[in-house]
């Protein structure tokens, strides 16, 4: 692959973090899950892709997700998060608030429909984006961090970009059927190794992929496992107050996503930029994310009884939140500060750019979603 070349520095802390993983493996026996290897390749202590001090997001990170776009992103997500408040508690929690600038957004918008947040709560694992983040959301007083799940909650929570980068299991089928993938190493270098299934994949794929018998030898996809485990906690939590989780990421429902066409999986890499699929490439310098199964999301949060109010495109998500009205703020005839805002809302609702290739997904208790989103909602192709 022609990629950007490292400096120094970072190099020399994915060789060490390289090391870290070939001692976990020779401890475990020669082999470790891929769900092992990329949770520590993510978030390895000082040394993973989010929990190292190189910068992430932005034109100078390795990816550009849609808030650092517009803020007309953040501003649209306050109305629908305003309309949520308003039925439940004016508190908002945030998983993984990349650069702080989501968090920043929406309460600038609610601040300006006159909505008050008493608490804004981000839940972080990365030392470097929690610290950018305190610097972003320095004037806002509400703005706490927290290192898990709260006790309980009523009110809005957001989710932007957070399920596709959660360790997946990878598994490949074989003649002599299902087998998971693991990661061992092979003249000195990480490389694939086949190895059976165990009780808790074998539920989780009959769970995720009904069709599975189906698929044709070879055929390569993730497992959600950790995913879906953290939308169970999600779906208790608000089962047991009132509001509602905005979950916004890219993916597919799985009768989308387990084609025949898709044999090679969702895997991909970015580092600089650039993407690609080789997730052994210098560990702890780049991301590694698999698309969503919005499926296996939804039946998750609803097994732990949170209702789901809705999915959809974001495209779909944005137009219903009022982003088009938001964007005429600004006057068109003044086309130095209209057109790049325009410019970036295409690319957040152009289908051949964000607008279909990232969902929604909305899940709650005791909320009743506006009119506009309502009437947008394909839950049913779930």
């Amino acid at each position: 692959m022609s990629l950007p070349a490292p400096s120094p520095d970072a190099l020399a802390a994915s060789h060490a973090l390289q090391h870290r993983i070939a001692a976990d493996i020779a401890r475990q026996g020669g082999a470790i899950s891929f769900a092992s290897f990329m949770e520590q390749a993510l978030y390895a202590p000082d040394l993973g892709y989010y929990t190292g001090g190189a910068a992430k997001l932005g034109q100078d990170g390795d990816f550009t997700t849609a808030p650092e776009l517009s803020p007309l992103f953040g501003g649209a997500l306050a109305h629908v998060a305003a309309a949520i408040i308003a039925q439940s508690a004016p508190r908002i929690l945030e998983f993984g608030a990349g650069t702080g600038k989501l968090a920043r957004d929406i309460l600038t918008e609610l601040a300006k429909l006159g909505v008050t947040v008493d608490s804004y709560a981000i839940v972080e694992l990365s030392g470097e984006l929690r610290a950018r983040q305190q610097e972003a959301l320095r004037d806002f007083p509400q703005v706490t961090w927290l290192d898990g799940f709260p006790d309980s909650f009523d009110g809005v929570v957001v989710g932007n970009e957070v399920l596709d980068a959660m360790p997946v299991h990878l598994v490949s089928k074989t003649a002599a059927g299902w087998r998971e993938l693991h990661v061992t190493i092979a003249d000195g270098r990480f490389a694939w190794q086949p190895a059976d299934l165990d009780p808790v994949l074998v539920e989780q794929l009959a769970r995720q992929i009904p069709h599975a018998d189906e698929l044709p030898e070879g055929y390569v996809t993730e497992l959600h496992g950790v995913a879906c485990g953290f939308m169970r906690s999600l779906g208790a939590l608000l089962a047991k107050g009132r509001g509602a989780a905005i979950l916004l990421d890219y993916g597919f429902p799985a009768h989308e996503f387990y084609l025949e066409d898709r044999a090679a999986g969702t895997l991909m890499c970015h580092y600089r930029h650039h993407a690609h699929a080789d997730p052994f490439y210098l560990p702890g310098l780049q991301d590694v994310t698999a698309h969503v199964d919005f499926t296996a999301m939804a039946l998750a949060a609803q097994d732990a009884g949170a209702d789901v109010l809705a999915y959809m495109s974001q495209a779909a998500f944005l137009l219903g939140a009022g982003i088009g009205d938001l964007l005429l703020r600004t006057d068109p005839a003044d086309t130095k500060r209209y057109l790049p805002q325009s410019n970036a809302v295409h690319k957040l609702l152009s289908p051949a750019e964000m607008g279909e290739l990232f969902k929604v997904l909305v899940v709650g208790k005791d909320i009743d979603l506006p009119a506009a989103l309502a009437a947008s909602d394909r839950a049913h192709r779930l």
